[in-house]
């Protein structure tokens, strides 16, 4: 794969509930094996002030005749020059578990090229960067990666037990899982905008000091951490919440209260 290719802004980014007048636009990056449209509810919750771009990774749904890609610095390089067709506005950058990392790689590569980069980093679900933890998620059986995101619950249980969709879901998962247990942080141009970070209190993935640590990949003084009920998909859980957190700190760009 190509990557110094950069395919535009509409076949990466979904825009759930268009708005024109947004203010500010927040680009969300899903987590392993999720996909745009997990970002719905929150686009609709979000609208119209600020405008959602949902990021759709090769490989899935609308793109699921393209190939994977099983590395968290490609997948950044490609979202941010497609990220480049939608520079008219300031926009925030969130991501969940894997996308957390992306959406880091995202900030840092702006911040590298010297450009306008994001006025915020959310990150969600995921440990500090340079807090490594050794996993092998991407080397079990079929099964095996099936029984560990069902126990996640990141995933319909449903959807795995059709063969025809299991057919479909299991090399994106095992892609994802890839990408996501490979990484690891490398040197690069600092985030230059306030960070938050967004954890469950009771997520298997990453403790509360393993979220925390995010401080260290922060402006000084532009950090903050989060802590909601709830195990890795907390955000599931904690919607209104979780907006409302969104929401409060992009309020600068708009007129939301």
């Amino acid at each position: 794969m190509n990557n110094d290719a950069s395919p535009p802004g509409e076949l990466w980014f979904r825009r759930y509930a268009p708005s024109d007048d947004a203010a500010v636009r927040l680009v969300c990056f899903p987590h392993a094996g999720g996909s745009a449209s997990y970002f719905q509810p929150v686009a609709r919750a979000l609208a119209p002030k600020v405008e959602v771009l949902a990021a759709q990774y090769p490989g899935r749904q609308d793109r699921y005749r393209e190939p994977c890609v099983d590395d968290v610095r490609a997948l950044a390089h490609l979202a941010a020059l497609a990220l480049r067709d939608r520079d008219d506005r300031p926009f925030a950058l969130f991501g969940h578990s894997l996308g957390a990392m992306v959406a880091y790689e995202v900030a840092r590569h702006f911040a590298a090229a010297g450009d306008r980069g994001p006025v915020h980093l959310f990150v969600s679900g995921r440990r500090s960067p340079t807090h490594h933890r050794e996993e092998s998620v991407h080397r079990l059986s079929d099964e095996g990666l099936i029984a560990e995101v069902i126990a996640l619950g990141g995933t319909n249980p449903k959807i795995l037990a059709d063969p025809e969709m299991r057919g479909l879901v299991l090399p994106v998962l095992r892609s994802d899982y890839r990408a996501a247990e490979t990484y690891r942080h490398g040197p690069g141009a600092p985030v230059r905008c306030p960070v938050t970070a967004l954890t469950g209190d009771a997520d298997p993935r990453t403790s509360l000091e393993e979220a925390a640590a995010w401080e260290a990949h922060a402006p000084a003084g532009a950090f903050e951490l989060l802590v909601f009920a709830g195990d890795h998909f907390f955000l599931n859980d904690n919607a209104d919440g979780v907006v409302t957190a969104l929401r409060d700190r992009l309020s600068a760009f708009t007129t939301l209260g």
